[in-house]
């Protein structure tokens, strides 16, 4: 078993020491393990505005080293990656994804909470209920920029967007969406963290939509504490609930660790 989203305590809304991960994700039998956790931002001014559910700047140097401690120390036992889940803002995806590269970082995963720039007056966070179609159309083609720029592995909780409007847009919109991302042959992901917790996501009218259109899947555990890797029974469910769809996960995805 592979899982490339894992968080740490540097967000500040998750639990449990990095090795505690590691040797949860051990004990679980996953053979590949990436660290992802909610990367910093380079905000214009970050003493007016910086948001609470990422790492702060000055935390990204000390979450590198301790991958890659952890990468050494676990060498022989399991393949760790060290990795970042980035949102992607116009504005600061550029200097962002430059101060991250001095970390030789293995992977980014895209994780597209807000629309807009975060900061900015009229930004809004897409798990929000909303039956407002231009904030979907911005959803969707802000991540479908994100993902144009070829630096992530993968889309994490596509159907993050929380549509209460009428089922029509939402599978126009959507059957849209899963087509653009499969032609830019990105996999998307089945989060276990929403499936866990009940959230808006996953959405069974989305998951319907990408097994018409065929797009790859990942499943990801979006782990929050060590304890996340534990639920085995609900991770079964889950392959259920994509295979009565028709959808089978990939085993795993393609990542070259840079200190190789």
């Amino acid at each position: 078993m592979k899982n490339y989203h894992t968080h740490t305590t540097r967000c500040g809304h998750a639990t449990g020491t990095d090795a505690a991960y590691v040797k949860a994700a051990l004990k679980a039998g996953y053979t590949e393990l990436g660290f992802s956790d909610h990367s910093p931002m380079i905000f214009p001014n970050p003493d007016e505005y910086y948001s609470n559910f990422r790492m702060k700047v000055e935390d990204a140097a000390d979450y590198a080293r301790s991958v890659r401690a952890l990468q050494e120390e676990y060498k022989d036992e399991i393949k760790i990656f060290l990795g970042f889940e980035l949102e992607y803002y116009p504005e600061l995806f550029e200097e962002t994804e430059q101060f991250l590269s001095q970390f030789d970082y293995d992977f980014l995963i895209l994780g597209q909470h807000f629309i807009g720039n975060e900061y900015e007056e009229g930004a809004s966070y897409n798990g929000s209920a909303s039956d407002n179609p231009l904030l979907f159309d911005r959803y969707i083609s802000q991540t479908l920029d994100g993902l144009a720029t070829g630096k992530f592995l993968y889309l994490a909780h596509p159907d993050l967007f929380n549509w209460t409007g009428d089922e029509k847009t939402y599978i126009n919109k959507m059957t849209y969406f899963c087509r653009e991302i499969k032609k830019l042959g990105i996999p998307i992901e089945f989060n276990m963290l929403g499936f866990y917790d009940n959230r808006n996501y996953p959405d069974k009218r989305f998951w319907k939509i990408a097994a018409e259109v065929g797009n790859d899947v990942v499943i990801g555990i979006d782990a929050h504490t060590p304890t996340a890797f534990r639920r085995k029974l609900l991770l079964k469910i889950a392959q259920k609930y994509l295979s009565d769809l028709g959808i089978t996960p990939l085993d795993g995805l393609k990542i070259k660790r840079k200190k190789d």
